[in-house]
């Protein structure tokens, strides 16, 4: 038997159990997408879009240790680390290199790491790849271990849940010699005081910020910030910083002007409009018999169960102009099949109504 035909097997046992993943060519057309997660319409705001057109180069040209440098990285850096409240700020060509370049370049400082259930595969991976003796605690639910260092890994608004957990409580239960790791990718743009995230209000050198640039930003990229000296060390040690290209120039300087949008007065009205969303949304779900737990922010989970459920649930709804497929495990655990409702500024109050009506039909159709 040759590998192909392992792997054939393979797809055919993942079809079987509706995990099966397929690569779309694009969103349905007119549909309602309920699944974006540019949740302040930044992809397609126009002086954001202006600010692209008018680059005069494509390509970085290399690392930033070599030819990819640019002033443009700096000038978005420095930007990035005065929004989030830290002292430095180094850029990534994506959130999922930022985690893992963070915690496998920090992890040797420390003696023991605890990361959260619920985090999302990047980090995962990344304490995996590590060497240092790991646990897995129950969702936002902490409990510190007195004897060793240890480096807490979370996120502060959690995409699949919409959780957000105590920064405060946290960091009342961290060591002086321990790191708190907190994954903000959720969280910017949509919590805290200007959309600088949960980890904003406390300037506690232990915090190590990690964000991304591919949600409420509109664009693509991560970074991560925190203490200059950790920063530092960042930009000489993390493999997933010194060996990757850099980001476009032309991207940076676009990123720029998307985060003075959301950073503004603008970006607070959005957040509010979002806010407004996220209570008529569970109002209106909650008219049909589904019952979620009430929040603010752009992501609203509605469990299934099973994934063949969630799956046709997810057809039927797109048959029905709406856009919500469904998430499946290994993204949710086994059994905890779902729909991930994410919330925009650009959408309208018709829109929250049409998803609930369609749901409504959908479920009949499916059960």
């Amino acid at each position: 038997m040759s590998y192909l035909d392992r792997v054939r097997f393979t797809l055919d046992n993942l079809a079987e159990r509706s995990l099966l993943r397929d690569v779309r060519a694009a969103v349905p057309a007119g549909a309602i997408d309920f699944a974006s997660n540019d949740y302040l319409a930044m992809a397609r705001e126009p002086a954001v879009l202006a600010a692209l057109h008018a680059s005069q180069r494509v390509g970085s040209g290399g690392s930033r240790l070599l030819s990819g440098a640019h002033p443009e990285h700096v000038a978005l850096e420095t930007d990035l680390a005065a929004w989030t409240g830290r002292e430095r700020a180094l850029l990534f060509s994506s959130g999922y290199l930022a985690v893992l370049g963070a915690i496998v370049t920090l992890a040797p400082f420390v003696e023991a790491i605890a990361s959260d259930e619920r985090n999302h595969a990047c980090a995962i991976d990344a304490v995996r790849l590590t060497k240092v003796p790991r646990r897995v605690y129950p969702h936002d639910a902490y409990a510190p271990d007195r004897r060793v260092p240890t480096m807490v890994v979370t996120e502060s608004l959690f995409g699949m849940t919409g959780t957000r957990v105590d920064i405060s409580a946290l960091l009342a239960n961290l060591g002086q010699s321990d790191i708190l790791v907190v994954d903000e990718a959720h969280a910017l743009g949509v919590a805290g005081p200007h959309g600088a995230g949960l980890c904003a209000p406390y300037a506690d050198p232990r915090i190590v910020v990690i964000g991304t640039l591919s949600k409420a930003l509109g664009g693509v990229g991560g970074f991560v910030a925190g203490a200059r000296d950790a920063i530092a060390y960042l930009a000489t040690a993390a493999r997933t910083f010194v060996f990757d290209t850099a980001m476009p120039p032309a991207l940076a300087s676009t990123l720029r002007v998307a985060l003075a949008r959301v950073a503004s007065d603008d970006g607070d009205a959005r957040r509010a409009t979002i806010r407004t969303y996220a209570r008529a949304l569970v109002a209106e779900l909650a008219a049909i018999g589904i019952v979620v737990p009430a929040t603010d922010g752009p992501i609203v989970p509605i469990p299934i169960g099973d994934a063949a459920v969630a799956l046709a649930i997810g057809r039927d709804l797109e048959a029905r102009g709406i856009f919500a497929p469904a998430i499946r495990p290994p993204t949710v655990p086994r059994g905890e099949s779902q729909l991930r409702v994410t919330l925009r500024s650009d959408h309208t109050a018709d829109d929250i109504r049409a998803f609930a009506r369609a749901l409504a039909a959908a479920l009949v159709t499916t059960r």
